[in-house]
């Protein structure tokens, strides 16, 4: 398990910034790189620190958050009632804890729960008016989804207008579900990919997500998406329990599960009946699930119970454990990242789990290499952590051989051969070359991905390709590439070289803060590039700022301002920037501040959760003005603006006298 002890509140800021990060290989990139449980676990390092320090909670705090991001190219609208992401137990004793929860909110011991399936897909929101399906929306940020209306309608599964009485379908209904690619279907989508030189899904969870965010319906199509409903907006004026939705749902020609599928359990012993009796039909199963969900089945207590910041209180996930498989270490090799660190790497004799075949492991660092006691020849348990990134568990000592040799991390870089080094107090050990040939393609690759450069047609595999014909070393080589250097690649053809060159002029006009998270500045992701974006909004600026200016910046701390000084002070950097600019690149500024009298240098805080603006939405709306936000309630705030559920913030506001506003007063405000 990957753990992250808080002792201080950079650790937190880091973490924040890590979680964010996976945040967005998850939801974003469809690519994500711990398992579930392992993510789990960090967010809750992260919620007993900001219990134990409620003063001190970021705003941008992923525990305040539902994690999927809105995407571009896709029209966004509001769902009638927020979409909410479920909290995950993984033990008894975890869903001994929700029940006795939900008995004491209730004040009642005879509480019923239905139990269903918990589908490894996407969660969608579908609006019908009149009948007629006129709206799907992804989840989002919970509460604005992506218009994906086009693609949800090639499922052929869903109809497009509803079954039954003309005089008892509701004029506006929005249904939630799930969209999912069967296991077979997935298969043949891998099996393609790889025919056509292109990286294979994850799993088909990632499928469906990459799917589902495809501009193009006709290619949505060939993907043969499935849907299964389960949950109507504001039930309770259409149903009185959970477990009567689902026929509610099919009488209405609704997609559903089928009814083996979901349980009215009275008790803990019934729902790890039912638990049990799913886990081992999982196998046989034509689509992924990766446990079930518990909900109250009366509707009406959903709204009573309510929701945390980003849960809600009458619902839960039971995760199953990762499926599990024995093979043997072969070797261990070392992958080299664009930063220089150094991952050791399992490469393993292969085997079939959840899925597909596994061939290597990542080992994460040397302390975790001890920590398992992992050596070469080695017999050992294989899973995909939340059944994606493949990881090895265990070791079985019993069978563990005479010349099984223990690995030490490597003194020269393998790709390089320059030192190695290990910073005291760090576990990664990194390649000192900044030259080197590993590390370049990483930082070539991390240049032109979706969240920096966006040149679309420039993936690892072509990159790599570019690199060792020696055709780029630096990212302002890509901005000279030509028909005739890309005539030279195989299987380059006519097309294919108008649709990389027409990527990469599209890519010149960007906006700064993507120009930003190109140049891969060490500590600087996403949110501290916005930040970074905004304050300097030219690169002139940017590489002026001193330490004490980037630490005045809301959000940028000592180690990231450190890094941002380091960068700048590279002669090597400010030539490639400089070269990059003289080819075309333009960064586009951020929005103009506007002076607007009600908000011009006021400090704002948020507190409790909004309805109808995101966290980031309503800070954006606040700077746009010229005002400013903060984490914490000072003698120097103006403003508290407070949402559902405000916690101590909104109490000290109150003991020092700041104006605290209502969602509505801050409307009325913009």
């Amino acid at each position: 398990m990957i753990s992250r002890k808080i002792k201080s509140q950079k650790d937190y800021i880091s973490l924040i910034d890590e979680l964010i990060e996976h945040d967005r290989h998850y939801y974003k990139e469809a690519k994500p790189i711990i398992s579930d449980y392992d993510y789990d676990q960090l967010i809750k390092e992260l919620q007993t620190f900001e219990k134990e320090n409620p003063t001190l909670v970021h705003p941008n705090s992923p525990s305040l958050r539902v994690g999927e991001a809105l995407t571009k190219g896709f029209k966004h609208f509001s769902h009638i009632t927020p979409m909410m992401s479920l909290a995950n137990t993984y033990s008894e004793d975890e869903l001994k804890d929700f029940i006795k929860r939900i008995s004491k909110l209730l004040e009642k011991e005879d509480v019923k729960f239905c139990s269903e399936l918990k589908m490894d897909g996407i969660a969608i929101s579908i609006r019908y008016e009149k009948g007629h399906l006129t709206q799907a929306l992804t989840r989002g940020n919970g509460k604005t989804g992506d218009d994906v209306t086009l693609n949800i309608k090639t499922i052929k599964t869903l109809p497009l207008k509803l079954h039954g009485n003309e005089k008892k379908i509701p004029e506006l209904l929005e249904v939630r579900g799930e969209v999912f690619i069967h296991k077979n279907i997935f298969k043949k989508l891998n099996e393609k990919r790889e025919i056509d030189g292109l990286d294979v899904f994850a799993n088909p969870r990632n499928a469906a997500a990459g799917s589902l965010k495809l501009l193009d319906p006709k290619e949505v199509a060939k993907r043969h998406l499935d849907l299964i409903c389960y949950s109507i907006a504001n039930a309770e004026n259409f149903v009185s329990s959970q477990f009567e939705m689902h026929s509610y749902l099919e009488k209405l020609g609704l997609p559903v599960s089928s009814e083996k599928h979901f349980n009215l359990c009275k008790n803990l012993e019934d729902i790890l009946s039912f638990a049990n009796k799913i886990e081992k039909k999982r196998e046989k199963l034509s689509f992924e699930i990766d446990g079930i969900v518990i909900k109250v089945d009366d509707v009406k207590a959903h709204k009573s119970l309510g929701f945390t910041g980003k849960s809600p209180r009458y619902a839960v996930a039971y995760k199953f454990a990762s499926e599990q498989a024995i093979t043997t270490i072969k070797d261990i090799t070392i992958q080299v990242g664009r930063t220089g660190i150094l991952t050791p790497v399992a490469e393993l004799t292969p085997v079939f789990v959840a899925g597909s075949t596994i061939s290597r492991a990542t080992l994460h660092n040397i302390d975790e290499i001890k920590r398992k006691d992992i050596r070469i020849t080695d017999t050992v348990a294989i899973e995909k952590g939340g059944d994606v990134i493949p990881k090895v568990v265990s070791v079985d000592f019993t069978k563990r051989k005479k010349e099984a040799k223990k690995f030490e991390m490597p003194k020269k870089c393998p790709i390089c051969l320059s030192d190695v080094t290990n910073i005291e107090g760090e576990v990664a050990y990194r390649c000192i070359n900044l030259n080197c040939i590993g590390q370049n393609l990483r930082r070539l690759s991390y240049f032109a991905a979706k969240n920096a450069m966006d040149i679309e047609h420039l993936g690892t595999k072509v990159m790599q390709t570019l690199v060792e014909k020696g055709f780029v070393s630096k990212p302002s080589d890509i901005y000279l590439l030509n028909e005739e250097i890309l005539s030279e690649l195989e299987g380059f053809k006519e097309k294919s070289i108008k649709n990389l060159l027409d990527s990469i002029e599209k890519s010149k006009k960007c906006s700064f803060s993507r120009f930003i998270m190109a140049l891969g500045i060490k500590y600087v992701g996403s949110e501290s590039a916005d930040l970074l974006a905004n304050h300097a909004r030219d690169i002139k600026t940017l590489k002026k700022l001193s330490k004490e200016e980037l630490i005045n910046i809301e959000g940028i701390g000592d180690i990231v301002a450190l890094s941002i000084i380091e960068y700048f002070n590279d002669q090597n950097n400010l030539d490639e920037i400089e070269k990059l600019l003289s080819l075309g690149i333009s960064p586009q500024k951020p929005k103009e501040t506007k002076k607007d009298p009600l908000f011009f240098n006021k400090t704002f805080v948020l507190t409790g959760s909004l309805e109808k603006y995101t966290r980031n939405e309503a800070k954006r709306l606040i700077k746009e003005r010229g005002g400013k936000t903060s984490s914490s309630v000072s003698k120097n705030t103006d403003f508290v603006l407070v949402g559902l559920e405000a916690g101590s913030k909104f109490e000290k506001a109150k003991k020092l006298g700041i104006k605290t506003l209502t969602e509505e007063e801050f409307s009325a405000m913009l």
